[in-house]
């Protein structure tokens, strides 16, 4: 009585690997300036990341990716957890046009709806607000991680014991050594 449906499983497929799941990613600039080419320049001035050991923090949009692609002989990166961004937003965040500003909760209470710093950011990770919603600069100057970078230096890749390229979940260590 009824008709067979046929599905094609190539398209269906096709959609599971196009929808994934979104994250906030931290990069973290390792090397400097000198030698370098002219588009990975503007690709890094396009992020943010001007100078070595800034900080920024994007999310996982195919944008983003090929941006960070570009630029991952000079950058680290990686998914940032909950905990660390709230401590990176508090004790490296800074106010637009106020050089000695710091982001408190009276802060946050003010200039969102949210009242502590701990509520925007789980927000934050959920997509729901953006830091520029906060009305903070979107670099976070970090000092030199403690006890240096891993063990073969900032020309590696991190997959051979170096600081370069994509380092997962292990990006927070590094952040945490870095405030």
């Amino acid at each position: 009585m009824g008709k067979e449906v046929k599905i094609d499983e190539k398209k269906v497929n096709k959609k599971d690997k196009n929808v994934e799941e979104k994250k906030r990613i931290a990069v973290v600039r390792v090397r400097g300036n000198v030698h370098m080419k002219r588009d990975i320049k503007d690709t890094l001035n396009k992020l943010n990341l001007t100078r070595v050991n800034h900080c920024v923090i994007i999310d996982s949009r195919r944008e983003y990716k090929g941006m960070i692609n570009k630029v991952k002989d000079y950058v680290t990166y990686g998914e940032v957890s909950q905990d660390i961004l709230e401590r990176l937003i508090k004790e490296r965040g800074k106010i637009k046009g106020d050089s000695k500003g710091r982001i408190t909760d009276d802060y946050v209470k003010k200039k969102t709806k949210f009242k502590s710093i701990n509520d925007f950011v789980k927000n934050f990770m959920e997509f729901k607000v953006e830091l520029k919603d906060l009305g903070i600069k979107q670099v976070f100057r970090l000092q030199p991680p403690r006890k240096g970078y891993e063990r073969k230096g900032i020309k590696k890749p991190y997959s051979l014991g170096g600081a370069l390229g994509y380092r997962g979940e292990k990006i927070n260590s590094l952040l945490e050594r870095m405030l």
